[in-house]
């Protein structure tokens, strides 16, 4: 049995990658901003980003660290103040990571971090692989510097692996109940001319790709976490609209112009094909429980 710390571990991800730890037998603590009760092998300590303050103690008897937090991207028009809260959520908390790590003597072996496929731009046809540079873009360049805040931690001796997170498809929340609203009154909302690409992942495998990062100890770097069979959005809407009603709803193609009025800046991201390799993440060893869009929708849909 490990101990895990999480970062974030009261988001989507967080609390699917909790269960799944737990039901592993490793023991998990949460880093939160405000303290609650400890919960079978789940405990939870407190941290403090704008005072840098960090639960040090904690670090003497951790294996993995697993960091996710950040600001919610999909949340609310991209202000100048939302994007700093974006950026600044992500890299202050890898810094006092980073920080901690040097200061205080620990036994962690690995810091397992997210990213995103935001790190590229549109995709032009092409396929896009870790090796490539970022988009000179806000989410190009948040990513950028969010993988680089958390990169001083091997210099400390820990392995890193950074999960470059596609769109992930879940009940709980995220893009797919936005796909599946509009199918209540019988409509697939296809967002734009529908062409666009969409590298997606089941929340079910991203949370297996934390634990398979841990349990590789040949892992290192960056890895695409997205499924194999990348769709477009219309292909996507239709399968799930399909999945739900059978014939009986009606394709709607949203204009770009109105995503635009709806959405701001962030239109680009809803807009933008986005084509992502699975090939790394495939050949260190990880086997998919949802590798298709068939497979993920027939789970999704059950509930």
């Amino acid at each position: 049995m490990a101990t895990v710390l999480i970062t974030g571990g009261t988001g989507m991800i967080g609390k699917a990658l909790t269960s799944l730890l737990v039901q592993k037998g490793h023991r998990v603590i949460v880093l939160t901003r405000k303290a609650r009760p400890a919960a079978g092998l789940v405990e939870y300590e407190t941290w403090d980003l704008k005072k840098q303050v960090f639960p040090t103690h904690i670090l003497a008897g951790t294996d993995y660290i697993i960091h996710l937090a950040g600001a919610n991207v999909g949340q609310g028009r991209w202000t100048s103040k939302r994007k700093e809260v974006i950026l600044r959520s992500r890299t202050d908390s890898a810094a006092l990571l980073v920080k901690s790590l040097r200061e205080t003597p620990n036994r962690v072996k690995a810091v397992i971090s997210s990213s995103a496929t935001g790190w590229y731009g549109p995709d032009h046809g092409r396929l896009f692989r870790e090796g490539d540079p970022p988009a000179d873009d806000f989410l190009g360049n948040t990513c950028r510097e969010w993988e680089s805040s958390i990169t001083p931690v091997v210099q400390l001796g820990k392995r890193l692996v950074i999960l470059r997170t596609g769109i992930v498809l879940a009940t709980e929340g995220g893009a797919f109940p936005a796909f599946r609203g509009p199918l209540k009154a019988g409509i697939g909302a296809i967002l734009g001319n529908g062409k666009q690409v969409i590298s997606w992942i089941h929340l079910h495998d991203i949370c297996r790709m934390y634990l398979h990062a841990i349990e590789n100890p040949n892992m290192g770097g960056p890895y695409n976490a997205v499924s194999p069979e990348p769709v477009t959005n219309k292909a996507l809407v239709l399968a799930l609209a399909r999945k739900l009603k059978g014939s009986f709803f009606i394709p709607v193609h949203v204009p770009a112009f109105v995503l635009k009025i709806l959405f701001g800046e962030m239109s680009v991201e809803v807009l933008k094909s986005c084509t992502v390799d699975a090939g790394s993440i495939r050949a260190s060893g990880f086997q998919y429980t949802y590798p298709t869009l068939k497979a993920a929708l027939g789970e999704l849909t059950k509930h």
